[in-house]
């Protein structure tokens, strides 16, 4: 008797636990859409639709979860490769952040950059000074030695062969003192150039604080994208020329403001709203081919991921490689 009492209560709890089960299953439901357009919503998603983006909602419709469209093999490759394009990007403005970091703590304001800048071209110009100087006493030591072969051939002596070889030599070192002046004139030349860069860019990292300026979000690498945004240069004078190019383009079709502008980054403001879409370029170089990838980064929110992912973004990015070319072709 007693054994039919458990078989019997065993009865009445299984059939109650099997119901539980599905009342918690019946909980989630899935929302999907096909390749026709169709919506459908389902407890369970059939095999042949799991390729499908697909949104897990509970009972209340509210959405819990959301599964991506399955990427084709192109597209997985495509994802590939913009994923490097951007690694190599990061590298750029890591590289940018950490010299912004340390220009900070080295100067205090313009005025100390200017005294800074002063002083290095005085220091240089004394090391052009002493070059010159170098020269002179050799073109000097030069004059007095073909004299002296002069005054010996004048004579109907034959010059000697230790002073032929030293009237070489002072030539050599003439021309090698030229070559070391051209040197230093290049550096000297470059040294100003970045230096008036980075005098550029400390004022604009010490300008007025601007809202639009803060919390770099990270690059929105989840979105899909069908372009990859890149321009291959044939030549470094064509690159130079695409380059600014796609600067231009960045600050026609970005809405942030200005944030890093050099020679091998051309980057707008982080984005701060949800609608704000901020772009940036960057030069890169693989085994010796030089190129010119675009990127866009939205706000990490629910809105700014749809908008990189949008058509509109799309058609940015698209549209890049042949704005670049349209213009260069124009300039030609």
């Amino acid at each position: 008797m007693r054994f039919k009492s458990r078989s019997l209560a065993l009865i009445v709890i299984v059939p109650m636990l099997l119901s539980g089960a599905r009342d918690v299953s019946a909980k989630k439901m899935y929302r999907w859409v096909d390749e026709n357009g169709r919506v459908f919503f389902s407890d369970l998603v059939p095999p042949d639709q799991v390729q499908h983006k697909r949104e897990t909602m509970n009972e209340e419709a509210r959405v819990l979860d959301v599964v991506e469209k399955a990427k084709t093999p192109e597209e997985l490759a495509q994802q590939k490769r913009l994923d490097a394009l951007r690694k190599e990007q990061d590298k750029i403005i890591a590289k940018q952040a950490a010299d912004d970091k340390v220009l900070l703590s080295t100067y205090r304001s313009i005025e100390d950059m200017n005294k800074a800048l002063e002083n290095k071209m005085a220091l240089m110009d004394g090391e052009k000074r002493m070059i010159e100087g170098n020269r002179q006493r050799m073109e000097q030591q030069l004059v007095q030695q073909q004299q002296q072969a002069a005054n010996l051939e004048r004579n109907a002596q034959k010059v000697p062969e230790k002073l032929l070889k030293e009237i070489a030599s002072t030539r050599q070192q003439i021309e090698q003192n030229m070559q070391e002046m051209a040197r230093h004139e290049s550096n000297r030349q470059s040294a100003e150039k970045e230096f008036r860069a980075a005098i550029a860019r400390f004022e604009f990292l010490t300008q007025p604080y601007n809202a639009n300026q803060k919390n770099q979000t990270q690059l929105a690498t989840e979105n899909p994208v069908n372009e990859l945004g890149l321009f291959t240069c044939q030549d470094a004078g064509q690159c130079d020329k695409a380059w600014k190019i796609a600067g231009e383009f960045v600050y026609k079709f970005a809405t942030t403001g200005r944030d890093v502008e050099n020679e091998k980054l051309v980057m707008t403001a982080a984005p701060f709203n949800d609608d704000d879409l901020s772009l940036s370029v960057s030069r890169l170089e693989k085994d010796g081919i030089q190129q010119i990838f675009l990127d866009m980064r939205c706000k990490d929110s629910n809105m700014g991921k749809e908008l990189c992912g949008s058509e509109k973004a799309q058609a940015i990015r698209r549209g890049f490689t042949a704005y670049i070319q349209l213009q260069l072709t124009t300039q030609q």
